[in-house]
């Protein structure tokens, strides 16, 4: 709401501009001293408002820029000698987050997968170099932890992803083609892309967040930001047909980033959650109708695994299961996605679609095990 009001305050003091100013040269010569000192004069006053209202933006970039760093990630001599990449050098950014009194820099996986822990430097923004101690990655959402030693270091104000809303307004911090601390603004287009085709390893779990904000190569890894100063997401990749920004940029949200993150530093690695079930692939827009939703959704239940926590929470066959934890499920991929991505031993709210009556059981979710299953 704040965001929307901010927008209609400077859409009005702009009116108001516009209208003082036509009416005052419609009403004075501007080319005597005495009409241009006051022209100037009311010209500045009404600036002023704008200015007041811009100054959100200024505040939001102050705060952060400390817990925003450069990296620089010399490829190690195997990638280089194998001809995977053209240059010895990926340039990215990241964002400082701080853990049980000890600091961290979160970014993507592809911005140092490259290089070996010698070869990344980060760069803060008052100039100090850090070498990291330590690197933990994910590959299946591509993000990569960063321990850094250091004093005096400002980690980031995280926010709540899941509150932010399509035209929210954003800022986007990160060193587009090397360029540190580069700012861009925008909105957010889109919540919840998925499928997208990115980079040669491809990213498993995605939940993306669309922008307009300008993101470019050497974004990756940096904070997308609310006007509160929050980070609210990760920059990661945009969409592009020239290789530059074209006003499609994706995020992954912030609440994402945090869990990965989180287990990486206090374990070194990532636990999947597992409900059981096998899914329909069949199951679509047609199939949906006849089962009596008003709109193509959800995800059909083919099959239990015996002694997962969906044959527990007593789940069947032909169940189709409409939300996850209060989110709707979309289809097979976008329930993948939020069962992974929930906390195992979570206890969580699932409701279906059985025998033409919606029910909603309550399921914990475990510790996935390999296997065909979700």
């Amino acid at each position: 709401m704040r965001s929307i009001a901010w927008r209609e305050g400077i859409l009005a003091a702009a009116w108001v501009l516009f209208c003082a100013t036509t009416t005052f040269a419609q009403e004075d010569d501007p080319a005597t001293p005495a009409a241009r000192d006051a022209l100037f004069a009311e010209l500045a006053r009404d600036v002023a408002h704008l200015e007041q209202e811009g100054s959100i933006l200024k505040r939001v970039v102050r705060l952060v820029r400390p817990s925003v760093v450069h990296i620089d990630a010399n490829r190690d001599a195997e990638s280089t000698r194998t001809g995977l990449t053209s240059g010895v050098e990926e340039a990215g950014s990241g964002v400082l987050i701080e853990r049980a009194g000890k600091f961290y820099v979160v970014t993507n996986r592809h911005v140092v997968k490259f290089s070996t822990l010698e070869g990344i430097v980060v760069k803060l923004a008052d100039g100090r170099l850090l070498r990291p101690t330590q690197i933990w990655s994910d590959h299946a959402t591509d993000l990569a932890i960063l321990a850094v030693p250091g004093r005096d270091l400002v980690a980031a104000r995280i926010g709540d992803s899941t509150k932010i809303d399509i035209g929210d307004f954003v800022l986007a911090v990160g060193s587009p083609f090397g360029l540190s601390h580069s700012v861009t603004y925008g909105i957010i287009s889109a919540k919840g892309r998925r499928d997208l085709q990115l980079g040669d390893d491809g990213v498993v779990y995605q939940d993306f967040l669309q922008t307009d904000a300008a993101i470019n190569p050497g974004n990756s890894g940096g904070p997308l930001l609310n006007l509160r100063g929050e980070v609210i997401g990760l920059n990661t990749a945009i969409a592009s047909a020239s290789g530059g920004n074209e006003g499609i940029g994706f995020a992954i949200p912030i609440n994402m980033v945090m869990l990965v993150a989180e287990q990486l530093i206090d374990k070194g690695s990532v636990s999947r959650a597992f409900l059981g079930v096998r899914l329909d692939a069949a199951f679509g827009p047609e199939a949906a109708l006849r089962a009596g939703l008003a709109r193509p959704q959800g995800a059909r239940v083919s099959g239990v695994t015996k002694g997962s926590p969906a044959e527990a929470a007593e789940l069947r066959v032909g169940d189709v299961i409409l939300s996850f934890d209060g989110t709707r499920v979309d289809d097979d991929n976008h329930l993948i996605n939020l069962v992974s991505l929930t906390p195992v031993e979570r206890e969580v709210d699932v409701r279906v679609l059985r025998d033409g009556t919606v029910q909603t059981i309550k399921v914990r979710v475990a510790n996935r095990t390999p296997g065909p299953s979700q």
